[in-house]
């Protein structure tokens, strides 16, 4: 499977405009920087590459699964990095074969458990067990924690298929779901953990919107990002069985080469714990300007 990039033009005195209100952002910062204030960013669909400064949150300690999940109520945080959608978002912003594909408006899509198919097909999708804890804070707010803000959530299969778009799984829905977060700020998904296609280090998408009843049109999201794992995490995974594609393509890709996070992936590497035997859990603060 190949990647693909959307690419977003916009004109100097709009880049210069946001760099200077979004100066905390480094990874716009630096590709502003780097290509005289008028580089387009570099966008596309899944990846990896890291920096020497980011190095150490390569590693990983897998441990019993936990569901402890830590509450920041003041501090600082930033906002996560913008990425694409790419090219699988089925969130009514592009067509498949059949034409515009939007689980957003389908009933059944608001759910924690995304390994099966809903609202008509019946597909399960099959892998290592895997539980993803997303926490939504105000980054403009001293990290207060955001309740009832919404999060679709969409990821690959264990072979690297998207569902609705990928031969063979385009009459599947598998591996998309909504949740609102609760008083916490936080949702849960139970899935499966994503297997690597050719060209990107393992991710997972999400869109993050300001209330669950807004959820329904893209046009609302006020995030769209993706975050990864750590590569001891991923490397002890794709030794289990029917991940044997994703040894292969794992060992041709990294966090510096990929098209995403190859500019730094500080706030989008998530901390892991659990087994290959008893599953992961995986958790990540989402920092939003709220």
């Amino acid at each position: 499977m190949t990647s693909h990039d959307d690419d977003h033009e916009h004109s100097l005195a709009a880049d210069l405009s946001a760099m200077l209100s979004l100066a905390s952002d480094r990874r716009r910062t630096l590709r502003w920087l780097l290509a005289g204030a008028s580089a387009l960013p570099v966008l596309g669909c899944g990846g990896g590459g890291s920096s020497a400064s980011d190095s150490s949150s390569a590693a990983a300690t897998t441990t019993t699964p936990t569901t402890t999940t830590t509450t920041p109520t003041t501090g600082t945080c930033a906002v996560i990095p913008e990425e694409t959608g790419g090219p699988y978002p089925g969130d009514g912003t592009n067509s498949n074969t059949s034409g515009v594909v939007n689980v957003l408006t389908q009933s059944g899509v608001v759910r924690s458990d995304i390994r099966s198919s809903f609202n008509g097909p019946t597909g399960v999708a099959a892998g290592v067990p895997l539980t993803i804890k997303l926490q939504i804070v105000n980054a403009n707010g001293s990290c207060a924690v955001l309740s009832g803000y919404a999060v679709y959530l969409w990821h690959c299969d264990r072979d690297g298929n998207y569902s609705l778009y990928s031969n063979g799984v385009t009459d599947q829905n598998y591996l998309r779901g909504v949740q609102a977060s609760d008083s916490g700020g936080n949702v849960t998904f139970q899935t499966i953990f994503p297997g690597c296609y050719s060209g990107r280090m393992p991710h997972v998408h999400f869109e993050v919107y300001p209330t669950l009843a807004k959820s329904t049109s893209a046009a609302n999201r006020i995030k769209t990002s993706q975050f990864t794992f750590p590569m001891a995490t991923l490397n002890e995974v794709y030794a289990t069985a029917g991940y044997s594609t994703s040894v292969r393509n794992l060992a041709q890709i990294s966090y510096a080469t990929d098209n995403i996070f190859s500019d730094g992936y500080s706030l989008q590497m998530g901390t892991v714990t659990g087994n290959a035997s008893d599953g992961y859990v995986v958790t990540l603060t989402v920092g939003v300007a709220g």
